[in-house]
């Protein structure tokens, strides 16, 4: 008996031919930090499951299986180092055969019972179990699986990223019911983004940068990763390993929280190579696939960059994949070609999180060159990057820049913003809500006064303005300055029954 992963593309099709490869020959540049690896089991209380091997009526809450992999200062002396079968339990774990034998884990879970795979179980990562975190605090990068998928099916990249000073944290793709998604391709994008948020949650009790979250995924796991984006604002920028959302652009757009406008960060898309026309035929694929990227093609708000690796096969953007898959003879490079390809890979996803979660200005270089400058051969790889339209000023932008000054000189913030924003627009409405939310909210209430004294000099015909400063300078204790504002409101518009009943108050 075997157990059958699905896969949601079917052009990962393989024949059978088999690699020669290893973590060593792979072999990342590592960081200065060891990397320290934990996996638990939480629960989601707000969500039913069931185990499906169980076979009975109990639900229970939403598991979510957690691998972890972060910066340690520990100096190794007696720990070992995770193995590559200690990773294959957590895979038992994770598909609810945690009773499995060992030895039957190969054949178990479709990978190939070959002596070079039974090899690789025995290879040494280069993570530590449950060392200590290092001091300081991290950016955060939360992994979403391929369909299907464990937590550690890229725990090579994962290590990597750790060791250059990244808390990475990725959870079980799962069905939204059981272990296995149900044919609702909508449903489990939304589960797969729920899970993501969780983890995002899970990071935050953690020694990590808030202000830096990132997302990367792989496969299936990109369309949820775009979604979680577009609904978490403190999610600052995307990696996908030549995600679904390339592919599966009409099933993205149909997700409920779907909003083009708010993909609004830096984004790296790295894809498979083109499909042979040979594989195209036999495997019954369309050839637009090879082409059409509309969700790249669309945004407008994101730095974004496109990769595409000609030597790589969509497989071997994973980890799991690179060690046990299956080569394609029809299609797949030599292992040496797809191992420089998957190191590639992984050097500019470190670039580009080094470039907008670290402000690394050497590696946003290396990230906007074209891969010849960088001393890449064309053959391995092309580039191609555009810039989001021109931003266009809004009052939240006026909104932080003035209070980084305290609400001080905003005569001259607002010559000069004019100068470079010739459109500049400061909502009457705006001015007159912030003022009075600074007068009454803010340990210093002349804050608000100086809003209100703009926005009079800006709308110097506006009785409300007036009469919201003669309130501002009530609230203050300053009647003088109440009294002639609320006059000027008056004379501006008699029928203000509120400076009516103000003035009167005052002068009696």
């Amino acid at each position: 008996m075997k157990l059958l992963f699905c896969t949601f593309l079917i052009y990962f099709l393989i024949n059978p031919s088999f690699g020669q490869t290893s973590l060593k020959e792979i072999d990342l540049q590592r960081g200065p930090y060891t990397v320290g690896f934990q996996h638990y089991l939480a629960s989601d209380s707000t969500r039913t499951y069931s185990r499906i091997y169980d076979y009975t009526n109990r639900t229970i809450p939403r598991p979510i299986s957690i691998s972890m992999w972060y910066p340690s200062d520990q100096k190794i002396t007696v720990e070992k180092p995770m193995s590559i079968l200690n990773y294959f339990e957590i895979l038992k774990e994770e598909e609810e055969w945690e009773n499995l034998p060992n030895e039957l884990i190969l054949n178990w879970f479709t990978y190939t019972n070959t002596p070079e795979n039974q090899q690789h179980l025995t290879e040494k990562s280069s993570a530590y179990p449950n060392i200590d975190f290092a001091e300081g605090q991290f950016p955060v990068i939360v992994y979403a699986p391929s369909f299907q998928a464990s937590s550690i099916e890229n725990f090579e990249l994962c290590e990597f990223l750790a060791s250059h000073g990244y808390l990475v944290i990725s959870s079980t793709s799962r069905g939204s019911e059981n272990r296995w998604f149900s044919t609702n391709s909508l449903k489990e994008l939304e589960t797969q983004a729920r899970d993501i948020e969780f983890l995002m949650k899970e990071a935050a009790k953690l020694p990590v940068d808030s202000e830096k979250i990132a997302l990367m995924s792989f496969s299936f796991g990109g369309l949820s990763s775009v979604i979680t984006q577009m609904r978490n604002a403190n999610v600052k920028a995307v990696v996908s390993l030549d995600g679904t959302e390339r592919y599966q652009y009409s099933l993205l757009s149909n997700a409920p929280f779907f909003e083009l406008a708010k993909f609004d960060v830096p984004y790296l898309h790295m894809a498979q190579k083109d499909i042979p026309e040979k594989v195209l035929e036999e495997d019954k694929i369309n050839p637009e696939l090879n082409t059409s990227f509309v969700f790249y093609e669309r945004i407008s708000k994101s730095k974004a960059y496109q990769l595409k690796f000609h030597k790589l096969s969509h497989s071997y953007f994973s980890t799991l994949g690179v060690l046990f898959e299956n080569r394609d003879q029809r299609q797949d490079k030599s292992d040496a070609e797809i191992m420089e390809s998957y190191k590639l890979a992984s050097k500019y996803t470190l670039n580009f999180f080094n470039a907008y979660l670290k402000n690394d200005h050497a590696a946003l270089a290396f990230v906007e060159k074209s891969p010849s400058t960088n001393g890449i051969e064309s053959e391995l790889l092309s580039h191609k990057s555009k810039n989001p339209e021109a931003h266009l000023f809004t009052f939240q932008d006026f909104n932080e820049l003035a209070s980084a000054q305290n609400y001080e000189n905003l005569d001259a913030l607002v010559d000069s913003l004019s100068i470079q924003n010739p459109s500049l627009k400061l909502p009457e409405g705006n001015l007159n809500t912030l003022g009075l939310q600074l007068v009454f909210n803010s340990t210093a209430p002349s804050q608000g006064i100086n809003v209100f004294l703009l926005a009079t000099k800006m709308y110097p015909g506006s009785s409300n303005l007036f009469d919201s400063l003669g309130e501002a300078y009530l609230h203050t204790g300053n009647r003088d300055m109440a009294i002639q504002t609320f006059e000027k409101s008056l004379t501006l518009n008699s029928q203000n029954q509120n400076a009516i009943d103000r003035l009167d108050q005052l002068r009696r």
